[in-house]
């Protein structure tokens, strides 16, 4: 795709603005492009797998793109998510001898369960996290950690050229800038991946509220990670149990 002012000779011999070559480029773009959309597209308990990478104190301590606290908040909600509602979670670090360990308020939420720890920045390239999502038979590939711009954007458009259905937590992520967190996203959208937050994620996995193995939890996350909607619910909760004043006297 080419841009500016300069042109170039037509079979012709008449001058063609490169202009011109990109709209045409882009439009035959747009006419290829496949696009996310329908109901087969939503995401499916059953049918999701979560890799969580890198939500390590070193970088941590280099997240400048979302409040820190809400980055935290946010990794530990989606984990909890995907615990809520049996989604096979795969636990990764990167030389966590040096980086320190995942939050504990992660692995907490799989007592027990091994943390693979790697040496290759590019989570996709480690056989050992490839297996052990194949070994769950899904395709719907859910990705957070951090640096949105590293180590998530790496494995992600890798694995969506390979065919798996990507999707992205952007709030359960965050880069060393908002620019390199934002630009992240951009480049992962191009390359064909999905973008979502956890709560929006939690939601879709719910589908219907009449789903009653669920709700429940899905309630103690409201409450729990989602600061004013926990609230409102815990003060409506109080509201629907205090009794009505009788009249005096």
């Amino acid at each position: 795709m080419l841009y500016g002012a300069s042109i170039q000779s037509g079979a012709d011999g008449a001058s063609i603005p490169f202009a011109l070559l990109t709209f045409i480029d882009d439009s035959e773009e747009r006419l290829n492009m496949t696009f996310r959309n329908g109901l087969t597209s939503l995401l499916r308990p059953e049918d999701s797998v979560l890799v969580l990478i890198d939500h390590q104190p070193y970088q941590l301590t280099n997240l400048n793109s979302h409040d820190p606290h809400m980055a935290v908040n946010n990794s530990i909600a989606l984990a909890k998510a995907a615990k809520a509602f049996s989604v096979p979670t795969v636990l990764t670090s990167v030389l966590a001898d040096r980086g320190g360990l995942i939050f504990p308020q992660i692995t907490n939420v799989f007592p027990g369960q091994e943390v693979i720890d790697r040496t290759l920045i590019n989570t996709w390239e480690d056989q050992r996290v490839v297996d052990a999502v194949r070994k769950t038979g899904r395709k719907q590939l859910i990705i957070a950690g951090l640096f949105t711009e590293i180590c998530v954007a790496m494995p992600a458009i890798q694995a969506a050229g390979e065919g798996w259905d990507v999707t992205v937590i952007t709030d359960a992520c965050g880069g060393v800038s908002v620019e390199a967190h934002q630009v992240a996203i951009q480049r992962m959208t191009a390359a064909g991946c999905n973008m979502m937050t956890w709560m929006a994620l939690a939601c879709e996995w719910q589908r219907d509220y009449t789903k009653a193995e669920t709700l429940p939890a899905l309630v103690e996350l409201l409450k729990d990670h989602m600061a004013g909607s926990g609230m409102a619910y815990l003060w409506e909760q109080q509201l629907l149990n205090t009794p009505a004043p009788t009249a005096a006297g």
